[in-house]
């Protein structure tokens, strides 16, 4: 009996965890807006970051490995790639972003 109780409590928690990070991503996404209209690159960068820390962890509490997502980024990466985003055609970002994540394997 007691190993079900611990089984839900661990449930529960996780499921706490699930929606104080999604609260957490869409404070980092407001933050980032407010980034924005002042300007301010160091909001900016302290958004961003927080927004792709808590990204990793929520997926991670949804039984997503780290490699996992990392894998799953680069194929949307090089998917966009392929089909011509704009952010590709007009600036190279895209290349730069797979060179990046490749380089970090």
């Amino acid at each position: 009996m007691r190993d079900f109780q611990q089984k839900d409590m661990d449930i529960a928690k996780n499921i706490r965890m699930i929606e104080w990070l999604k609260a957490e991503l869409l404070d980092s996404v407001s933050g980032l807006y407010r980034g924005f209209l002042k300007g301010s690159e160091t909001v900016l960068l302290d958004s961003i970051s927080n927004i792709v820390v808590f990204a990793y962890v929520l997926a991670r509490r949804c039984g997503i490995q780290f490699h996992e997502l990392d894998r799953s980024v680069l194929s949307k990466v090089e998917k966009s790639i392929e089909l011509g985003h704009q952010a590709e055609e007009w600036y190279g970002d895209l290349s730069g972003l797979r060179d990046h994540i490749k380089r970090k394997k």
